[in-house]
């Protein structure tokens, strides 16, 4: 059995890193959201959300805040945490929102979701926040299961456009 020396390095993104930050997304995104959804659904959401312009315009946010987690310089798993304009829902300067939290399935189950998650709730309580809350699928239970976890409760749900179709993300939150 091989034995893993390097832990992962987890630190802000920048520039630099997109096209290896866009390609390890989409590539997370495909693994997580394929199952269970129509492909012409997949294959939109990644035509609108997942380009180059549009993580460029998102890392350029001075709201938006990326962080990725390096492993042997490749980016296995990052986090886009938002304060107030960029947050999708609540626009609660007292909160801070995770917009996106993925990690590449090959990871998944080494402790790096929570790494980035204990990451984002740092960030917040650097910034004063009171809170920290997340949109997810009501059908990634795997998600909504670390979440809660990690101490996160739903606290409401949401419509989320998906192609042709308007899915439900439960919103959940932790108060510091």
């Amino acid at each position: 059995m091989e034995s893993q020396s390097t832990e992962p390095i987890i630190r802000k993104a920048t520039q630099i890193d997109l096209g290896d930050l866009l390609h390890m997304a989409r590539t997370a995104f495909l693994q997580a959201f394929t199952s269970g959804n129509k492909p012409e659904n997949v294959a939109a959401y990644l035509g609108e959300a997942f380009t180059l312009k549009q993580f460029e315009k998102e890392l350029d946010n001075p709201a938006s805040t990326f962080f990725v987690a390096e492993l042997e310089g490749e980016i296995i798993a990052y986090t886009k945490v938002n304060l107030v304009p960029a947050q999708t829902d609540l626009h609660d300067p007292d909160s801070l929102e995770i917009a996106r939290l993925y990690v590449l399935e090959h990871h998944l189950g080494s402790g790096l979701g929570k790494k980035l998650l204990e990451t984002a709730i740092a960030f917040a309580k650097q910034h004063q926040k009171k809170y920290l809350w997340l949109g997810v699928w009501e059908h990634n239970t795997r998600a909504i299961r670390f979440y809660e976890k990690n101490g996160l409760r739903i606290f409401g749900s949401h419509p989320f456009p998906f192609g042709d179709e308007v899915q439900t993300d439960y919103l959940m939150r932790i108060d510091f």
